[in-house]
């Protein structure tokens, strides 16, 4: 998402409403959306006389090479014609695909900003992990903008690989100035948003070819179902109702 950041308060102002909804009826009501565009699109961008011309004769061919099964030469034939006749389906269903592909990612970074994890609560305890590489030793400290106090200790010592400091703070956007993490004289920086609403900074905050590896927030994911005991986020949620979505507005519009 962070490509087109620029979209999100035009994203907000569209979507927004949903982030008051509980996340199981935020995600299947955008599923629907999501599904409901892209099936439109696809019935006004193909020619859906000919997507039905294909599809039958694809089905005929099907069938006939089942019952060539004990001629397998005429069968490869007829099979071959088939891939052909599909790779035709296929290259006309291409054009729907690729006027939603760029709308579709944009979304799916909104949903993802907003429903992958559970936000940091007003002056609730949350936790920064630093995990370090092999070897690093020394003491990390942490400083914190106003309006977040660390729980404990400030300085601590590098002992096993990582190390976690306690923080809690009042609602705000810690981005300027972030939280600061002091280790062998380098500087590493964390944003962090604490909020009553569904807002969040991402959780894991990567480093490359330095001492620090990564600095993680203690965020939960968010779990928008549990089903048969599998603990779904906002993605696998969204791809069992749009599958469902699509299947049922498809056929009920006729689409080929």
């Amino acid at each position: 998402m962070a490509f087109f950041s620029f979209l999100d308060p035009a994203l907000n102002f569209i979507f927004g409403r949903l982030l008051s909804f509980p996340p199981f009826w935020g995600i299947l009501i955008m599923s629907f959306l999501i599904s409901l565009i892209i099936v439109l699109i696809y019935k006004f961008a193909t020619n859906q006389n000919l997507m039905k011309q294909l599809k039958d004769e694809i089905k005929a061919l099907q069938k006939q090479a089942k019952e060539l099964k004990h001629e397998p030469e005429k069968a490869m034939a007829v099979q071959k014609k088939a891939m052909q006749t599909n790779m035709k389906y296929m290259m006309q269903s291409m054009k729907a695909t690729l006027i939603t592909f760029i709308p579709i990612i944009i979304i799916f970074g909104w949903l993802q900003a907003h429903f992958a994890f559970l936000p940091i609560l007003p002056d609730q305890d949350f936790t920064m992990t630093i995990d370090f590489k092999e070897a690093s030793q020394g003491n990390i400290s942490v400083t914190v903008p106003e309006g977040i106090e660390v729980v404990g200790e400030k300085t601590k010592q590098v002992t096993d690989g990582s190390v976690i400091f306690g923080l809690k703070g009042k609602a705000g956007v810690y981005d300027s100035p972030p939280l600061e993490f002091d280790f062998n004289d380098e500087k590493y920086d964390k944003d962090v948003i604490i909020t009553s609403g569904r807002d969040y900074a991402e959780p894991m905050k990567r480093f490359s070819d330095r001492d620090i590896e990564s600095i993680t927030a203690s965020n939960e994911k968010t779990i928008v179902m549990n089903l048969f005991g599998w603990k779904l986020g906002w993605l696998g949620s969204y791809i069992i109702f749009a599958l469902v979505f699509s299947m049922a507005l498809r056929k009920l519009m006729k689409i080929y």
